[in-house]
């Protein structure tokens, strides 16, 4: 299921991650690797705050929706 339909507050392993190259090495970069644990903090507009790492990083329901968990 796409990480944009996920309720906030919860914890979601990382199943696989979609899009381009470019967007997934985009990803990678800010933490998004499959396995590793994602925890959903406020979804408000167009954004979505993410817990990933021990860092929170706001990334767009277009993106979000590439992640799947």
């Amino acid at each position: 299921m796409p990480l944009t339909f996920v309720d906030a507050g919860g914890q979601y392993e990382i199943k696989r991650i979609g899009g381009k190259e470019e967007t997934r090495k985009f990803l990678e970069k800010l933490g998004f690797t499959i396995g590793g644990i994602v925890r959903v903090i406020s979804k408000s507009g167009g954004n979505i705050i993410i817990s990933i790492k021990n860092s929170r990083v706001a990334i767009s329901k277009d993106l979000a929706g590439r992640i799947m968990v």
